[in-house]
């Protein structure tokens, strides 16, 4: 009886649980029960708006932030402003590109001589850098051509030789070129014009006689004692330096007339003899120029501030064309370059770079900040609108951006070539032995082209 009696009793108390709430839901909160009954609202007119609604402004969506940045390393060395200058256009590059963040690593050049090379062997490189020895870097260069959208143009602006030596890694940003400097200022003393394109070697000499002769100074020309500056009269002269096996003949009918000209000045004592000939040769015919007493200093556009700096107002003097001969009118190219490296994580990132640096109104605006001649063949055509108010320095740059259309392809090539060291390094020596008589030039010519094959010969090994 009592089991059912308390089976009864749940079966109830279930029924009446069930009936209160829902198995989802907490029970009502008990409220409190009205006394009267709510007064009822009095009808009221919504009130008539005042201004018509406002239309929806429409915003522009945000910018969307890049999905992700990438950072691209560059090691740049600067001897003069070109960091100051480059960093505004990096700025504009990154305003372009906001997914591209460029590092800019300012180091001296001794770090790009030295610990860069090393860098890069052991893959701790940056991704770009500026340089100038372009073997150190062969065959650690990213080829452009792969990832430019106008790899084309690339080509075509600069010099096939320099392309060449940077496996098409990297672009010339800035250019030297070897030629004359000459005094002005003795030229109108004597009477004589200043003359122009087309005059031949030969055809200088005279003429800087006369000069010296009717002028009183002690000097008429010269040209530093180096092979590197030997060697753009020798080219235009008719000269062939590198050979079909790409390694050097020295022995040519242009190489040969260059230097029995350059003996001759030597004897008839026209020129500075310790330049070649001292007992520590200077070197350099520069220094001799400055003081106005040579008319004409064969040296090369990296002299050109020097030059206005040092002579200030004592004399006008001006940049002639390089002399003419068999070989054409050339000098030697040389310069820097802004190369990007094969090993890089971001190679399409590291190309966009590169193509705006070498758009020609990028391009221009460097060379005109730092005074660096153009190795871009279209800003050299339309040539370069220089930041500076010295006249002398304005020609000067002029005078030496039009040589540039004029290199030859060996003038262009020597100092890239691979074996240059060879040449450049045996030859001032040997040439400065038959100026003093101690060879003759048949014997300086042998000993010369032995030199160069056993130091090629040495670097194969």
């Amino acid at each position: 009886m009592k089991s059912k009696l308390h089976l009864t009793i749940l079966i109830i108390a279930a029924l009446l649980l069930g009936g209160c709430a829902s198995p989802t839901q907490a029970p009502p909160e008990p409220t409190a029960v009205p006394t009267e009954a709510p007064a009822e609202p009095e009808p009221t007119e919504a009130p008539a708006p005042t201004e018509a609604p406002a239309e929806p402004v429409e915003t522009e969506p945000a910018a969307e932030e890049p999905a992700e940045v990438v950072e691209l390393r560059f090691t740049y060395y600067a001897d003069g402003v070109e960091a100051d200058v480059i960093k505004p256009l990096l700025d504009k590059f990154m305003a372009a590109n906001p997914d591209i963040k460029v590092v800019l690593d300012v180091v001296p050049y001794q770090t790009i001589d030295e610990q860069l090379p090393v860098q890069v062997e052991t893959g701790e490189g940056p991704d770009l850098a500026r340089i100038t020895n372009f073997g150190a870097f062969k065959g650690k260069l990213l080829d452009l051509r792969e990832y430019l959208t106008d790899p084309d143009s690339y080509v075509a602006a600069f010099q096939a030789p320099i392309l060449e030596a940077l496996g098409y890694g990297g672009f010339p940003d800035a250019m030297t070129v070897t030629g004359p400097f000459v005094n002005k200022t003795l030229f109108d003393q004597a009477g004589i014009e200043v003359p122009g394109e087309g005059t031949t070697w030969e055809e200088w000499t005279e003429l800087t006689k006369e000069v010296a002769e009717a002028t009183g100074v002690q000097y008429a020309i010269a040209i530093d004692r180096t092979g590197h500056r030997f060697a753009g009269p020798a080219l235009s002269m008719g000269a062939q330096l590198i050979n079909e096996d790409n390694t050097f003949t020295v022995d040519t009918p242009g190489f040969r007339a260059f230097a029995e000209i350059v003996k001759s000045w030597h004897d008839e004592g026209i020129t500075p003899a310790d330049v070649w000939l001292g007992a520590e040769p200077v070197g350099s015919c520069i220094n001799a120029f400055k003081s106005g007493q040579l008319v004409f200093c064969y040296s090369g556009s990296w002299q050109i501030n020097g030059v206005a700096n040092d002579v200030g107002d004592a004399f006008d003097w001006v940049v002639v064309p390089n002399p003419t001969g068999e070989g054409g009118s050339t000098g030697i190219a040389g310069g820097s370059a802004v190369v990007a490296f094969a090993d890089t994580e971001y190679p399409e990132q590291v190309a966009r770079l590169m193509e705006f640096l070498i758009a020609p109104e990028n391009y221009a605006e460097f060379s005109a900040g730092t005074l660096s001649l153009p190795a871009h063949a279209t800003v050299a055509k339309q040539g370069v609108d220089f930041k500076t108010d010295n006249e002398f320095v304005l020609g000067a740059l002029d005078a030496f951006t039009a040589e540039i259309p004029k290199l030859s392809e060996q003038g262009v090539a020597l100092n890239v070539h691979p074996y240059s060291f060879a040449y450049y390094r045996n030859s001032a020596n040997r040439i400065s032995q038959y100026l003093t008589g101690e060879l003759t030039l048949d014997e300086m010519l042998v000993s010369l082209q032995e030199d160069i094959d056993l130091a090629i010969a040495e670097a194969q090994q």
